[in-house]
């Protein structure tokens, strides 16, 4: 089970923090990721993070200035987002996958992220 935090509303140039907390099963041969969906767009891949051994990827449209975490004490993985821009603004999902599975199979419920210009 995941469950995503930490939406809301930011201005443009700000920074937000959200958090997935995953329970229910060992995460160390899963894949987290960050996916978003903004209003009438596709659902994108925001950041990616190997449970064992924690690399990253990254969409470039937020390469930079975005970065995500994960804390193994707690099962959680974060995203830190800075420097937030209008088109940032979607539905923020934490989701998981088994390690050589194609696809995403967990799913957190949407957080939303609005950032105002």
């Amino acid at each position: 089970q995941l469950q995503a935090f930490g939406g809301g509303l930011v201005q443009a140039g700000g920074s937000l923090r959200l958090s997935c907390a995953a329970s229910g099963r060992t995460l160390s041969m899963y894949i987290m990721g960050w996916f978003r969906q903004g209003s009438g767009k596709e659902r994108e891949l925001v950041a990616t993070i190997r449970w064992s051994g924690g690399s990253t990827s990254y969409v470039d449209s937020v390469k930079g200035r975005s970065t995500i975490t994960r804390d193994k004490a707690k099962n959680t993985i974060d995203l830190q987002m800075g420097s937030l821009k209008p088109e940032d603004t979607a539905v923020y999902y934490c989701a998981a996958k088994f390690l050589y599975d194609a696809s995403y199979n967990y799913w957190g419920q949407g957080t939303q992220v609005t950032v105002s210009s």
